[in-house]
């Protein structure tokens, strides 16, 4: 029960890399890697900020904050010294692993015995259910595991709206809207350069802010965390598209979190019968290049079915 709660949470939490891959890769269109860097750039301000006693929840703004310029300066390479999408995240990417290493003083520290939002989180389960242990369906569960499941639940839920509520507005419709054509962006007179730079600094400001929920979970930060987190957020992405069969922005954005849980939940699943830990990332590697190709796999079996039909 330990370990489907488990998969839970962190499916929750890595949600929000989902939601940052899905602004950078499906609404502009650009393939933005930089979140390797900033996942472990969100870890490493929050767990540092930590031990230095700073509030939980202002540490982890300064881990958004540090996200967000992060991905600014990537959309800023990109866009006003015209250097390529891909290389422009590279270059970011490559800096931020000095400057990680830099913000933490070494590869990786621990936040065991400070007060981090999980602690924030188990106090306020106790307060409300005023049990540490509870009993669901006959399995046992610690107050700390509901209630990070509970919490995680909960901001997903609260960020996908807000998400939701800001590509409504006239700047999100104008962010979408250059991403599906910026030469039209530019005729009405909107600077589609600083849409992009603006939307890649929501996307890395997202991830990592799951880096710092990442951090705060699991009691660490290290530096080598971050590696792979593109193709997770790709994957889960892929993912909910799949489950949700469309690109309706309402419906991407819960397709994107359910793709997160399913995929951790498949980790999980894997793990528990025998799957080689190091062997986890090439996996995931092949699943996601099992999941990009599907849709055309599938596109011709049907156009072969339908030729066999009325022959």
């Amino acid at each position: 029960m330990s370990l489907l709660l488990g998969a839970l949470t962190l499916g929750f939490i890595f949600s929000l890399v989902a939601l940052g891959v899905f602004i950078s890769f499906r609404i502009f269109a650009f393939p933005d890697i930089t979140a390797d860097g900033s996942s472990t750039l969100g870890a490493a301000l929050a767990a540092m900020l930590l031990l230095h006693n700073v509030n939980p929840v202002l540490a982890t703004s300064a881990a958004f904050a540090g996200g967000f310029l992060a991905g600014t300066l990537t959309g800023t390479l990109a866009t006003k010294f015209k250097i390529n999408g891909l290389l422009a995240g590279i270059l970011v990417m490559t800096g931020l692993y000095s400057i990680n290493l830099h913000i933490m003083g070494r590869s990786n520290i621990s936040v065991l015995g400070s007060s981090t939002l999980s602690t924030y989180a188990e106090r306020l389960g106790i307060a409300l259910a005023r049990v540490h242990n509870l009993n669901v369906m006959g399995w046992d569960i610690t107050a700390l595991e509901a209630s990070l499941l509970v919490a995680s639940f909960l901001f997903i839920v609260l960020a996908g709206c807000v998400m939701y509520v800001f590509f409504q507005t006239n700047l999100g419709t104008a962010m979408r809207a250059t991403g599906d054509n910026n030469e039209m962006v530019r005729a009405l007179g909107v600077n589609d350069e600083n849409m992009i730079i603006l939307g890649l600094g929501l996307s890395n400001g997202l991830i990592a802010l799951a880096g710092a929920f990442i951090a705060q979970y699991q009691g660490f930060s290290d530096v080598q965390m971050g590696i792979g987190m593109v193709v997770w957020g790709l994957a889960s992405v892929i993912i909910g598209e799949a489950l949700v069969g469309t690109r309706q922005l309402g419906l991407s954005i819960t397709g994107a979190v359910m793709g997160s849980v399913l995929f951790r939940l498949l980790v999980a699943i894997a793990l528990r019968l025998g799957l080689n830990p190091n062997d986890l990332k090439l996996v995931t590697a092949l699943f996601v290049f099992l999941a990009l190709i599907a849709p055309g796999l599938l596109k011709k079996l049907n156009i072969l079915k339908l030729q066999s039909s009325h022959a």
